[in-house]
């Protein structure tokens, strides 16, 4: 089962950058959410592949046309949260105003339920594990926000699983679509969305592709712009992380999802066996 989602957000939501952190520092940059949209949409037509979108709040309230179109053409969405932080730098009661505040937006904007969430960054670690509580207790049902890897963000490499699970956590129960992993050398790879998948080359994503029976992919629109601006006074390793392979993305995207069926996430509920997955309790 191969998943394709995108994290709906701008170009210059990067996180760990103090000129892109806030909403006052996003009214610096313009917007290049639209031209981003249609290349997506490019590939999706071509392909006629189903996909989710995890949308960040904040972008149905500046653009809720583009998020709108989504809905209209059929696409499922969920929440990124509404101003793309870092879930372990926000206490609990900011991190819940901040998801059901998105949930809102979304649901307002689309006229749709939201039941599914991803955290920015992958940012639901060991210390904030009871984002997962506030997530449950929002009326989120479905979750992939589990990195069960060490991660720039945490991740939560203890997690037992990189399959499709139920995760339960102090009387919380959600539905979780961890990200994928391969172990290379012994050690757990991932090389199924964002910077990972713009650095490896093709022939090793196809590799790991036939050799996993599960994979849950990660977009984001600013990975198939290759014309974005660098913003300036970044780290030496994001820059990294946030510019290579863009100009290789779309090719190798449309290459991909043509090599392979891939499914939203819709779909995927549906081809699991929830009686027989594993059954993760954090502690």
């Amino acid at each position: 089962m191969n998943i394709l989602t995108f994290d709906i957000e701008e170009w210059f939501h990067i996180l760990d950058n103090e000129s892109t952190r806030t909403v006052k520092e996003w009214s610096n940059f313009e917007p290049r959410i639209h031209q981003n949209m249609e290349t997506i949409y490019e590939i999706l037509d071509v392909t006629k592949v189903g996909a989710t979108f995890f949308v960040v709040g904040w972008m149905a309230e500046r653009f809720p046309e583009v998020i709108r179109e989504i809905a209209d053409r059929g696409y499922e969405i969920g929440s990124h949260t509404h101003l793309h932080q870092l879930a372990y730098e926000q206490d609990k009661v900011t991190f819940y105003n901040d998801v059901e505040r998105s949930i809102k937006t979304i649901e307002d904007c689309t006229g749709n339920k939201v039941r599914a969430f991803r955290a920015p960054g992958f940012s639901i670690m060991e210390r904030n594990k009871w984002a997962f509580e506030v997530l449950h207790e929002l009326g989120i049902t479905i979750d992939s926000s589990v990195f069960p890897a060490s991660h720039a963000h945490g991740g939560l490499p203890a997690y037992e699983t990189d399959k499709p699970s139920i995760l339960k956590y102090n009387g919380a129960v959600l539905k979780e679509f961890p990200v994928n992993t391969r172990a290379i050398l012994g050690h757990p790879i991932v090389f199924s969305g964002g910077g990972y998948f713009r650095f490896f080359p093709y022939d090793f994503i196809k590799k790991c592709t036939k050799k996993s029976d599960y994979v849950m992919t990660y977009f984001h629109p600013r990975d198939f712009d290759p014309e974005q601006p660098v913003i300036e006074g970044i780290s030496y390793s994001r820059r990294f992380k946030s510019y290579v392979g863009l100009k290789s993305c779309k090719p190798k995207l449309k290459k991909w999802i043509s090599d392979f069926e891939f499914v939203d996430l819709n779909q995927a509920i549906k081809q699991v066996d929830w009686e027989n997955v594993d059954r993760v309790i954090l502690d």
